[in-house]
């Protein structure tokens, strides 16, 4: 005796009927794909065509233009020797108006006989001290001893030949 508990399988049994309508289903999809594709090459056919046609005309432009240059850069070259011609022929001519239309001044002496117009002295560049007659700062007779520890180094003591150099004259 078996008992039938409503239990069902979680998968239906393998039929070849159902087998048949899923390879169905595949075949129709992928037929529409085929279509799909066969429009995609078309476009993509299309798009080739018209970039071809593109670069061909590209190409007339590049060879007209590159012609045209050529004709220019000849052009340019015979301006260049027919200009560089005319500039000797022109050279003598232009010498001559030059040396005709020359400015000549006589050196120039310059009239000191008025008082105002009279050359200034040279400005006298001394050290102060030579100029008014003074010493530097440091006076020996104030400095401090030389023995003195508070002296700083750089004072020299009364007696040092740097001291005798310092004395006001």
């Amino acid at each position: 005796m078996s008992l039938h508990l409503g239990i069902r399988r979680p998968k239906p049994k393998h039929r070849a009927v159902d087998k048949v309508a899923d390879l169905q289903d595949e075949n129709r999809r992928l037929r529409g794909q085929l279509i799909g594709a066969h429009d995609y090459i078309a476009l993509a056919d299309g798009t080739l065509a018209d970039v071809r046609a593109k670069r061909a005309e590209a190409e007339q432009v590049v060879v007209c233009l590159s012609a045209k240059v050529n004709e220019l850069t000849e052009e340019r070259d015979q301006l260049t020797a027919t200009n560089e011609s005319l500039r000797q022929q022109l050279a003598p001519y232009l010498a001559a108006d030059a040396n005709r239309d020359a400015i000549t001044v006589p050196a120039a002496e310059r009239d000191t006989s008025d008082g105002a117009d009279q050359a200034t002295s040279p400005i006298d560049v001394r050290p102060l001290w030579e100029a008014h007659g003074i010493s530097p700062v440091i006076r020996i007779a104030d400095a401090p001893a030389a023995d003195d520890p508070r002296t700083p180094t750089w004072v020299p003591g009364p007696d040092s030949e740097t001291t005798q150099s310092l004395r006001v004259a």
